[in-house]
């Protein structure tokens, strides 16, 4: 197994560095941060997760499958509850090519603005302390979008 880094601007900023694994003896894991058949993520844990960020509100807008997660009424992850448990996330758009690049079950947001939303596939192959950051940074990106005063207000919460 080899280790490499990979940096995001916005994380060099911060010191941090997040972790990726190469298994380099199966091609279809190649580029996991944990190892495979490791325990996934499931929609209770997703959904509770998300519900424990401050502002954060849950609806069914399109369909009674795509369970949508918003703060300040604008949405920062949809699940679909239909087959396989997927999650769209917003991101920036330089980390979210390096997202893709770097692991199998990033792909592009699906039927999202392909810029800016990524679809991960939750299949056990990225590890839920790295699926719940993020959910962290989509958040983060949509709240950092609000008026000032509905941010104060969320922050108040």
């Amino acid at each position: 197994m080899r280790f490499t880094q990979y940096f995001n601007t916005k994380e060099k900023e911060k010191n941090t560095i997040l972790p990726i694994y190469e298994f380099t003896n199966s091609p279809i894991h190649q580029f996991t941060n944990s190892p495979i058949n490791q325990k996934s993520m499931n929609i209770e844990e997703l959904r509770s997760y998300c519900l424990s960020l401050k502002g954060a509100t849950e609806c069914f807008p399109f369909d009674e499958v795509t369970l949508v997660f918003k703060v300040g009424g604008k949405m920062f992850a949809l699940a679909n509850l239909d087959g396989d448990l997927s999650v769209n996330l917003k991101c920036d758009p330089e980390k979210a090519i390096d997202l893709r690049e770097h692991y199998p079950a990033v792909k592009e947001g699906y039927h999202m603005n392909k810029k800016y939303w990524n679809t991960l596939q939750i299949d056990g192959t990225i590890s839920e302390k790295l699926i719940e950051q993020w959910i962290f940074d989509s958040y983060s990106l949509v709240l950092a979008s609000l008026p000032k005063k509905a941010r104060e207000i969320i922050q108040k919460l």
